[in-house]
């Protein structure tokens, strides 16, 4: 089965096969399979010690399976040497739960900080490429916004500004961690609205970590249930609102956001 995924396929950027992962008597991850769609928004679900952030570290190279594999545009991650895992790490950008920017850095240089870790750029070409990011994301209209520091922003504003910095070394796959958890329900839209523009935007292809089912069924392109370390469903959003895992369905039916046969409530 790995040999068939060693070329690019063009509709599927990333291909997960057999992935599993313990720690110590713990068994995380149980052979994990999934496919996520190129320039799409999929979205993984599940509870809580599921085994959703590990599996989104492996995703980025941070942690190394037991065994298994991971294709990044046909290429097998698992088992590279440190520089060649660094080149395919420069595809993926990540968004934290709670945006995690420097407390001591203003905007401006929580977006930049990436570039001014990873290249030597002049700081102009910086600067050129932090307010032209600013301004596609619509925070150049909010007066001052280059000289705050984040405990001056807003939740939804300081989403807006991790987004940024996830975006400044032109990533081709972006990654969420719970993106809506503390936020309320008008903020929780406003970021739905801003991951559902990106991936529109810039192209990108998005792999979102949520428990929020108001999201997820508004936003989705793609949605995967993990469950007890494997993928139970997998499918869009109809194919799962049609699928029979009666876990899956106690989990989107619990939330009172979602019906099976309907949509969001």
């Amino acid at each position: 089965m790995a040999g068939d995924l060693t070329t690019r396929d063009e509709r599927w950027q990333i291909r997960i096969r057999d992935l599993h992962k313990s720690f110590g008597a713990q068994h995380v991850l149980r052979g994990v399979n999934l496919d996520v769609e190129r320039g799409k928004i999929n979205i993984i679900i599940g509870g809580s010690g599921q085994g959703k952030s590990v599996f989104m570290k492996h995703l980025m190279g941070l942690l190394a399976p037991d065994s298994g594999h991971i294709f990044v545009d046909g290429q097998d991650i698992i088992g590279l040497g440190d520089v060649a895992i660094g080149k395919i790490q420069r595809k993926f950008g990540m968004v934290f739960q709670y945006a995690a920017l420097f407390d001591s850095m203003n905007v401006v240089e929580n977006i930049a900080f990436p570039l001014l870790e990873r290249y030597r750029l002049p700081k102009t070409e910086v600067m050129e490429r932090v307010r032209a990011l600013l301004t596609r994301l619509d925070l150049a209209s909010t007066a001052g916004i280059e000289q705050k520091f984040p405990a001056e922003l807003s939740g939804g504003m300081r989403k807006r500004v991790g987004l940024a910095r996830a975006l400044i070394d032109r990533p081709e796959i972006l990654l969420y961690d719970e993106p809506t958890t503390g936020l309320d329900p008008i903020a929780t839209k406003n970021v739905d609205e801003m991951i559902r523009r990106t991936a529109d935007e810039f192209g990108v292809t998005s792999v979102v970590i949520s428990h929020d089912m108001a999201s997820t069924f508004r936003i989705a392109d793609r949605v995967a249930m993990l469950y007890e370390g494997v993928i139970v469903a997998n499918g869009t959003r109809p194919e799962i609102l049609a699928a029979p895992h009666p876990v899956l369905r106690e989990f989107v039916e619990t939330s009172g956001a979602v019906r099976f046969g309907g949509g969001p409530s």
